[in-house]
């Protein structure tokens, strides 16, 4: 079920899922994210799993960091920012993400899909052990965001490991 966004807010998504198509053509998981504070976006991204081969490159992660180095060099305070930072993200955050952005105490997220396999709510409700301030909604463009992602997993993952399952057949 689709939450309702404001215009601004749809906006925003609106960007994000440009990063998530960005991703998606360079062969990451299509995962965009914007950072929003006082109606300006200071922060912007995709994952970069494949691209850094580093598994901890999501798109919220790659964001944070740039939160933390527009406040260097504003000169601001990083947790009064962070305490307005609105987050708009394509797919719920995973279980690290979100943990993350509670841990800040970001003020919003919203997000696109859930994350059936990683979800930060839907696999483990990390807000259920953590009591955050932080107001979560999601299911905005759900099916686009959904269909991204299927289109990622039909393909082949460049950085995937090898699979682990055993064929039948003959030992050697």
């Amino acid at each position: 079920m689709e939450q309702e966004l404001t215009p601004t807010e749809q906006q925003f998504m609106e960007k994000a899922f440009a990063y998530a198509h960005e991703a998606l053509a360079a062969k990451e998981v299509p995962v965009g994210c914007i950072f929003v504070h006082n109606s300006e976006i200071i922060a912007l991204g995709r994952n970069t799993v494949n691209e850094t081969r580093n598994a901890t490159r999501h798109a919220e992660i790659n964001c944070i960091e740039q939160v933390t180095d527009y406040c260097r060099a504003n000169n601001l305070d990083l947790n009064d920012v962070f305490r307005e930072v609105r987050v708009y993200v394509t797919v719920e955050p995973c279980i690290m993400c979100i943990n993350a952005l509670y841990d800040l105490g970001v003020h919003s997220v919203v997000f696109g899909c859930k994350n059936d396999r990683f979800g930060g709510k839907t696999v483990f409700d990390v807000g259920s052990v953590r009591q955050p301030t932080t107001v979560v909604k999601g299911g905005y463009r759900s099916e686009e965001a959904m269909k991204l992602l299927k289109n990622f997993y039909r393909g082949v993952n460049p950085s995937a490991p090898p699979s682990k399952v055993k064929t039948r057949g003959k030992k050697s």
